[in-house]
C-alpha cells in the first residue's frame, strides 16, 4: 500500500476530527471530511485544495450513507481509512434524562458510526485491505455518575468494535477502537448536551460533578494534537490493535477498573461456579 492513504473521517468540523484533518493534510495524505453544511464544506475544501475533500453528511441519515460512500470511492478513491469521529456527549442524570435523549445519543454515536462501517466494508472487502478507527472513550470502560447514556454509546461502540475486528480480520481489514482520555476540545464544552436538573434527591452527588466538568473543560491534560499523531501513527502499524486508549488519566482509570472487576471475580467466584449443572 502507497505510504499516503485517503482517510475518510466523519465530523470534521471540530474536536478530534478536525485536529486529525490538520496532521493527516500535513503528512500528505488525503482526507475526505463529513460536514453538516455548504459553508463548512467550502471552508474544509480551502485547508489542501484537491486533498481536503468535503462532503456534506449527517451521519445519522442513514439512507444517505452508502450514496455517499459510493461517491467518494467512484470520484475521490478508494478509502483506505474510515475514522468514525463523529459523535458528542449527553450529560444528565439517568432518572431525570428523557428516553428521546438516549435515542438521539446512541442514533449518533453508535448507529451513525455502525451505518458508515457497513458503507465502507464491501469496498475494504474486496480490495482485501482497510482499517477503521473508531473513536470511542474512556467512558466505554470506566463509568461516573451523570453521563450515562454517553457511557452506554461508548460501551456499544467498543463492543462491536471487537466483534467487527474478529470478523474481517480474515480479509486483511483492521478495526481499532480508539478510546480518548480527558482531552483539549470542545466535548464538555458546547458540544454538550446537558439535562436540566429537576430531582433534588441528585443534588449532592451531582452538581459538583456538574460544576468540575464545566469548569475543567479546556484544561484538560490532554493535547488533541498529540492524538491525532498517534492514530496516524496508528494507521501505519502491521499489527493495530483492536483497542487502543490515549491519555495517561484514560490508562489509570481503565487499569483501576480491571482490577476492581478482577478483585470483585475473585471474590464471587464460588457463587458464579455454584450455577453450573
Amino acid at each position: 500500500m502507497s505510504s499516503t492513504k485517503i482517510l475518510l473521517i466523519t465530523g470534521v468540523s471540530s474536536g478530534f476530527g478536525r485536529t486529525l484533518a490538520h496532521e493527516a493534510l500535513a503528512a500528505g495524505h488525503c482526507v475526505v471530511g463529513t460536514v453538516r453544511s455548504e459553508q463548512t464544506r467550502r471552508d474544509f475544501e480551502a485547508l489542501a485544495p484537491a486533498r481536503s475533500v468535503g462532503r456534506v453528511l449527517d451521519v445519522t441519515d442513514f439512507e444517505a450513507i452508502d450514496g455517499v460512500v459510493a461517491e467518494i470511492e467512484a470520484n475521490v478513491g478508494p478509502v483506505d481509512v474510515l475514522v468514525n469521529n463523529a459523535g458528542y456527549g449527553h450529560e444528565g442524570v439517568l432518572e431525570e434524562s428523557p428516553l428521546a435523549e438516549m435515542r438521539k445519543q446512541f442514533d449518533v454515536n453508535v448507529f451513525g458510526a455502525v451505518a458508515m462501517m457497513k458503507a465502507v466494508l464491501p469496498y475494504m472487502r474486496k480490495r482485501r485491505r482497510g482499517h477503521i478507527l473508531n473513536i470511542t472513550s474512556m467512558g466505554g470502560f470506566i463509568t461516573m455518575p451523570g453521563i450515562a447514556y454517553y457511557c452506554g454509546s461508548k460501551f456499544a461502540l467498543e463492543g462491536i468494535s471487537e466483534v467487527l475486528s474478529k470478523e474481517v480480520k480474515p480479509f486483511g481489514i483492521a478495526v481499532t477502537a480508539v478510546a480518548p482520555g480527558s482531552f483539549r476540545t470542545d466535548w464538555a464544552g458546547r458540544s454538550m448536551v446537558r439535562t436540566p436538573r429537576s430531582i433534588p434527591d441528585y443534588d449532592a452527588l451531582f452538581d459538583p460533578i456538574r460544576k468540575a466538568r464545566e469548569e475543567n473543560s479546556g484544561k484538560q491534560l490532554g493535547d488533541p494534537t498529540k492524538a491525532a499523531r498517534a492514530m496516524l501513527a496508528l494507521m501505519t502499524s502491521e499489527t493495530p490493535p483492536a483497542h487502543l486508549l490515549l491519555g495517561s488519566d484514560a490508562l489509570h482509570l481503565v487499569r483501576t477498573k480491571l482490577s476492581a472487576l478482577a478483585k470483585d471475580i475473585n471474590a464471587w467466584e464460588t457463587v458464579t461456579r455454584s450455577t453450573d449443572g
